[in-house]
């Protein structure tokens, strides 16, 4: 069994690696950490994990967190994963991080859309996690950049048509809705019941910090410069995420080639699942899952191609992806601990 712990437990994020990790074949939660509930038994925080997990929440000290563990999850805010992150690739252990500390390769990049970096030395040791266009370089990585929710539902879609030459790849415009759960677990006035029920709003249009996250990732894949433009929302749901793409074709190719060049690019990857001509991803069919699923819709007339995806922002947006690059730098099974059924309904 592998020792692993989570620096951050009781955020949404923190939680919900703590839901699937306590049920993982592989895995011993062996430490919790928070700074507000230090001390509290965790099932007193998420009554629902009662019988379940019987661990207390305590403050971090990172010599006896690294006793005890082999494996860190970092559910905390940017700026303060990067502070600590250093001690623990020090000290030999695996770190996944959930933050955009360790996103990004340029680190002028990072610093011009979020703060000064304090660790930018270990930015070219990071692996960006997204894990079914990285796989290869996560096996061997130390240290995880964990994608955002709203990079992985984009970037998904988009590359095995980057790589394919089917895009105008400064077309783009990504259109994605989110459940406020995405808005994390701190009071927020714009996460405040009366503000967002029965409310559909845009928010920082064209101004998001995951676009650059986005588009570095995806000039990557390109081989050249990629500007998207990026319009997120906030939804009345607690979870789930569904972005729509739209991106101008290159050159004439019918709905069979695009079908193929997507199913192709994914036929290895368990977690993204492509629908079929006819069908459209939603979220409920992916609510506490780690898939992805895609969907598309040839838009002949104007040449257009349209992608939607639906994630989960929680699972495979945030903490099933950690565990899924987990479970990948281990050698485990890819889907150990993450192959649960969906809900029906």
């Amino acid at each position: 069994m592998v020792r692993v712990g989570i620096v951050g437990a009781t955020g949404y994020a923190g939680a919900e690696l703590v839901r699937i990790l306590s049920g993982h074949p592989d895995v011993e939660l062996t430490v919790l950490t928070s700074r507000q509930y230090a001390g509290e038994k965790f099932d007193k925080i998420y009554p629902s994990m009662g019988g379940i997990v019987n661990l207390s929440c305590e403050k971090l000290s990172i010599d006896s967190f690294c006793e005890r563990t082999e494996v860190v999850f970092i559910a905390l805010p940017h700026k303060v994963a990067m502070e600590i992150v250093p001690e623990f690739i020090r000290r030999d252990k695996k770190v996944i991080d959930l933050s955009a500390d360790f996103r990004f390769k340029d680190v002028l990049l990072y610093e011009a859309f979020y703060q000064k970096h304090t660790a930018a030395d270990l930015l070219d040791k990071s692996v960006y996690g997204l894990c079914e266009i990285y796989f290869d370089k996560i096996k061997s990585a130390t240290l995880i950049g964990n994608p955002g929710c709203y990079p992985t539902s984009v970037i998904l879609p988009l590359v095995p048509l980057i790589k394919s030459n089917f895009l105008d790849i400064n077309s783009i415009i990504a259109d994605s809705k989110s459940g406020v759960s995405g808005a994390g677990r701190s009071l927020s006035l714009t996460a405040h019941f009366c503000e967002a029920n029965e409310s559909f709003k845009a928010y920082k249009v064209a101004a998001h910090r995951h676009s650059p996250e986005m588009e570095e990732v995806l000039g990557i894949e390109a081989g050249r410069p990629v500007s998207i433009t990026f319009v997120p929302h906030l939804v009345p749901m607690t979870r789930g995420m569904l972005t729509t793409i739209y991106a101008n074709l290159v050159k004439e190719v019918s709905s069979e080639e695009i079908q193929n060049c997507i199913d192709s690019f994914y036929s290895e990857h368990f977690f993204v699942r492509i629908c079929k001509q006819g069908r459209m991803p939603d979220t409920l069919h992916v609510k506490g899952t780690n898939f992805c699923d895609i969907g598309f819709k040839l838009d002949e007339r104007n040449n257009r191609i349209i992608l939607i995806s639906a994630i989960d922002n929680l699972v495979k947006g945030a903490s099933g992806q950690a565990v899924q690059n987990m479970n990948i730098m281990l050698g485990l099974d890819e889907t150990s601990g993450l192959a649960n059924v969906p809900f029906a309904l």
